[in-house]
């Protein structure tokens, strides 16, 4: 007969592999909380941010003699290395262009990155560590919104992409297509932000009530909480709107009960700005993404046997206004196909 101590044992290894596949669904879900110290830490980010920006000229033109036109931020949210760098070095302009733009990198401390030189040298903000369908993205997004408010009085849009995003236009284009507005670049321009806003969306009641029935009330009743893509380009304004708010930002914070249906990154956002000022949001972003075959709330991911220049050339279209300026997502792999097409295809409008 076999020893009880050896069936034990034997029971307990074939056991493991079950613990592993059920825990998740036995044990409560984790709860990711914001520390008290990193809170105090944005909060005082935020404040010196938006002091700055009382301070910043209400007209641009008493900055110099000349009227100095303004800036792009580009806003790299991040917990890998930056695969894309190469792809975005080229889209970057290196000539006279280049003091139309800024580059601000949040990554995730925990990660072991390899920073990139070129442009992205020296752009790494202070950062916390991140993590998905959690609060912490949240933060991240409005830590670099605040660090670009108060690094730059020129930064008048705001973009916020991710490692996984790609261009899908040239740097010129991109811009003359977000300052179409006017030619001569006035300083008080009721700049559009284009940040997807949806109302209709068949499981909204679930990712309403994912910290539980009633807890995002009186602030945020159901039929004014939204959803929408967690990449955005904000106007300066908006991004001050972003900044400043400790209202919704108490509720959004708050643990999940519901971890499935828990993507606070995408609510926050849409949510806030459609409460603050619908009318000066597109309701629609400018980030091309392919959720046809999603899985585990990730999007369809092009690899490098997808790269070629009608992916480009459809990943562009769009029914708004604008075509799309961004995609995501792509693997590390498609960078060499994406380079060989980038100035005859993406970098050619």
């Amino acid at each position: 007969m076999f020893n009880t101590h050896f069936v034990l044992s034997f029971a307990l290894l074939l056991c493991l592999p079950l613990l592993f596949l059920f825990a998740p669904r036995i044990l409560p879900p984790k709860h990711v909380k914001i520390s008290l110290p990193d809170e105090l830490d944005d909060l005082a980010l935020f404040r010196r941010a938006t002091l700055a920006s009382l301070h910043a000229p209400g007209s641009i033109s008493r900055l110099g003699t000349i009227n100095p036109k303004p800036k792009i931020a580009f806003l790299f949210l991040t917990n890998t290395d930056l695969h894309f760098a190469p792809l975005w070095q080229h889209f970057f302009p290196n000539n006279t262009d280049r003091k139309l733009y800024n580059i601000y990198v949040h990554a995730d401390p925990s990660a072991k990155l390899t920073p990139p030189g070129g442009v992205f040298e020296g752009r790494f903000i202070a950062a916390k560590k991140t993590e998905r369908s959690s609060p912490t993205l949240i933060s991240a997004a409005r830590r670099l919104l605040a660090t670009a408010l108060l690094d730059d009085p020129l930064n008048h849009y705001f973009a916020l992409v991710s490692q996984h995003c790609i261009p899908l236009h040239s740097f010129r284009y991109v811009y003359n297509n977000l300052f179409a507005e006017s030619t001569q670049y006035p300083t008080q321009l009721p700049y559009l932000s284009f940040i997807e806003i949806l109302s209709d969306e068949p499981q909204l009641w679930d990712r309403y009530t994912a910290r539980g029935k009633n807890v995002m009330l009186p602030e945020i009743p159901f039929e004014r909480f939204r959803v929408g893509s967690q990449f955005f380009v904000l106007s300066r304004s908006h991004a001050l709107v972003v900044i400043k708010d400790r209202r919704l930002w108490r509720k959004f914070k708050l643990p999940c009960l519901n971890t499935e249906s828990c993507y606070p990154e995408e609510h926050y956002f849409p949510t806030l700005l459609s409460m603050e000022d619908p009318d000066g949001c597109s309701h629609y972003t400018l980030t091309r993404v392919n959720w046809t075959d999603s899985t585990g709330g990730h999007p369809h991911t092009y690899r490098a046997a997808d790269v070629s220049p009608e992916l480009i050339y459809k990943l562009r279209e769009s029914n708004t206004t604008h075509p799309f300026m961004f995609a995501r997502k792509f693997s590390p792999d498609s960078l060499v196909p994406l380079m060989d097409i980038a100035g005859d295809v993406i970098f050619r409008d």
